[in-house]
């Protein structure tokens, strides 16, 4: 459960190797390149090898292509890249022309298909009418307009009554009036205009069409058997055509893509003079197989190095923990990845997370459920709070089974505590009003120990990172963590034991003395580092560090008071289920299984994430801020990001 160790790998080789050395670093993922410019920057020889790929054009005219033909290419491999590209494009431009050809006699069929159902569905509406088609096309002076009209707006027709049109309704449903509307030749356009502005959709009826609606209605049926069948054939010859190019067509794409891929990595690429060079991260137990790998490329040159070799660059960090632990590294994340060399917290999250969450949230019943939906999210869809659900479910499970709760019922456990194991009763009795202090006394202790594990961890980093000014004297180091302990060991030494240890040696060396180095925490670290003590003078110093100071001892009061939500959302959890069940008592025994489950269910959505978010915020702002400084750069390969 840490970072994973990281080695330098330096692949060097001639220019006429790049493709091959490309195309193998893009298979990997679990190489981390570093880009070219944090090296040329520094060095006036080195040159960069970012060149336009002569490949880019033609992919795109493959991917515009494959769109139009359905052709799935996305999770295909092909382990021969060898390409004529002049080749390449003149295909792609014969599928394009023949797809455009198709695509547009489909497109056309598809808009006769779908007028014909227009005018299948007017004639549905008229279809009882008597008039003849014939008779209306065969009029000069009156022209006709069938469609449908929104109800509402058919009503607005009655307050623009007009000589100039008649309006004939055949027709209506829950939305349309199905009608047409007749006016002469002079005042078409007019008349067309006011229909227009209600809305109105007109549906032309073919020229073809002849006789009553129901003969017009044979007619257009038949017509469109006939359309749907050309239709097919168009799709059954598109299909026959994708058929016979696929193999092809998906070969000179995905080789297409690898090839433009070197391209657009090439800026992870050093030019040395006629040679190039590629500089990037591996996981320690990785890196003899990469060497291993790009070694047996004829003229390639691998250099396996220590990480810190190279000082222009900065090892990636990778974290590797075990499976109870790994859902948590979501958390760590959102924070910031800790720098290579750092410690991982990601195991002291999980640890306290789950615990803290289980304590605010102790239920048997729900805690299974929540474990129940966790598994669920995890396995359909993958998501990590599911897994991390599965963990805190079973906390809460755990708790809920030391409170006696199960489904917010505070004494259907009782005999199994009794009976069973021959208990007096509960091990804790959550709604027992003599239990609430000692409920928050415990509360407060358990968040002075985890600070105090939180600034004991941030110490033994900033040892390891040489960090001996912040290890020392800061709030969080060794000063601070003597000043807090001495006082929290005090109180709990006089309040749970009666001894008093708060004597002048005990206040003098364990609370005075750490305030001392904490208030002189900048000129002490200046003079480990034998630079001058006070760069900025003594007196802005001393006025600085009296406000620092008072803000550092109203800091530790707040942040240790802050965990006194833990014990509120115990008591809050007992409480909103007591409520519940005083509202199932108050609706009878008919419906008061429903108020227990739909209460249940409220409880859990609400205090659930309420208790997540609040357990979140403590390990951000109570122990992440400090021992922990984010920072680190997100391992990542090639293959990874394409």
């Amino acid at each position: 459960m840490a970072i994973a160790k990281m080695k330098l790998i330096n692949i060097i080789s001639y220019k006429d190797k790049l493709e091959d050395v490309l195309l193998k670093v893009l298979d990997l993922d679990n190489f981390h390149p570093e880009a070219a410019s944090k090296m040329i920057e520094k060095v006036d020889t080195l040159t960069s090898m970012n060149e336009d790929s002569p490949y880019a054009e033609t992919l795109q005219k493959y991917q515009e292509v494959a769109s139009v033909l359905n052709i799935q290419v996305s999770k295909q491999h092909v382990s021969d890249v060898s390409l004529d590209l002049d080749k390449a494009k003149a295909f792609v431009e014969q599928a394009a022309d023949h797809a455009k050809l198709i695509a547009n006699i489909k497109h056309d069929l598809e808009v006769v298909v779908q007028e014909n159902k227009d005018v299948l569905t007017t004639l549905d509406h008229i279809e009882s009418s008597d008039f003849s088609f014939d008779d209306l096309f065969s009029c000069q002076y009156i022209r006709c307009r069938f469609g449908r009209l929104p109800i509402q707006c058919a009503k607005q027709l009655v307050q623009r009554e007009n000589s100039r049109f008649a309006f004939i309704s055949f027709n209506e449903d829950e939305h349309y009036s199905w009608c047409a509307y007749l006016t002469t030749i002079r005042h078409e356009a007019e008349v067309d205009n006011i229909f227009s502005s209600l809305d109105f959709e007109r549906i032309h009826i073919p020229s073809f069409v002849h006789g009553t609606p129901d003969r017009a209605r044979e007619m257009i049926t038949e017509e469109l058997a006939n359309d749907l069948k050309h239709l097919d054939h168009v799709d059954q010859r598109m299909k026959e055509y994708v058929q016979g190019m696929q193999d092809t067509f998906v070969h000179n794409y995905v080789v297409l893509k690898h090839l433009n891929a070197t391209y657009t990595v090439r800026q992870y690429v050093v030019g040395l003079g006629d040679q190039f060079e590629i500089s990037g991260f591996v996981e320690e137990k990785d890196a003899p197989g990469i060497v291993e790998m790009f070694s047996a490329i004829e003229g390639v040159t691998v250099e396996n190095l220590p990480v810190d070799v190279d000082k222009r660059l900065t090892p990636p960090t990778k974290l590797k923990n075990n499976w109870f632990v790994k859902p948590f590294e979501m958390f760590v994340e959102m924070y910031g990845l800790p720098a290579y060399g750092q410690m991982d917290p990601t195991p002291f999250v999980a640890l306290t997370y789950t615990l803290l969450f289980g304590i605010m949230f102790g239920d048997l019943g729900q805690g299974l459920v929540l474990m129940l939906v966790g598994w669920l999210a995890s396995k359909k869809f993958g998501l990590r709070l599911g897994d991390i659900g599965v963990r805190i479910g079973i906390s809460s499970a755990i708790f809920g089974l030391a409170y006696g709760s199960f489904f917010g019922d505070e004494e259907i456990l009782t005999p199994f505590f009794t009976e069973i194991l021959h208990m007096n009763g509960k091990p804790i009795e959550v709604l027992d009003a003599n239990f609430t202090m000692t409920l928050l006394l415990a509360t407060v202790a358990l968040g002075a120990v985890l600070i105090m594990i939180s600034m004991a961890i941030n110490v033994m980093t900033r040892v390891r990172n040489h960090d001996l000014g912040e290890a020392l004297f800061s709030q969080n180091g060794l000063a601070g963590f003597v000043f807090y302990t001495a006082i929290m060991v005090g109180l709990a030494l006089q309040m749970l034991m009666g001894i008093s240890v708060f004597n002048p040696v005990y206040i003098v060396l364990l609370i005075v003395l750490p305030l001392i180095l904490i208030f002189l925490k900048e000129p002490l670290t200046h003079k480990l580092a034998h630079e001058d003590m006070f760069p900025e003078g003594v007196g802005g110093f001393v006025v600085e560090s009296i406000f620092e100071l008072l803000e550092v001892c109203l800091t530790f009061v707040a942040n240790t008071m802050s965990f006194l939500r833990i014990g509120g959302f115990v008591l809050s959890h007992a409480g909103m289920m007591l409520v519940v069940y005083v509202l199932a008592d108050m609706v009878g025994t008919t419906f008061s299984p429903l108020v227990i489950v739909l209460g249940n269910i409220f409880v859990m959505c609400l205090e659930g994430m309420i208790v997540g978010i609040q357990v979140l915020r403590l390990e951000f702002y109570e122990m992440f801020s400090r021992y922990f400084d984010g920072g680190g750069t997100e391992f990542k390969s090639l293959k990874v990001e394409e």
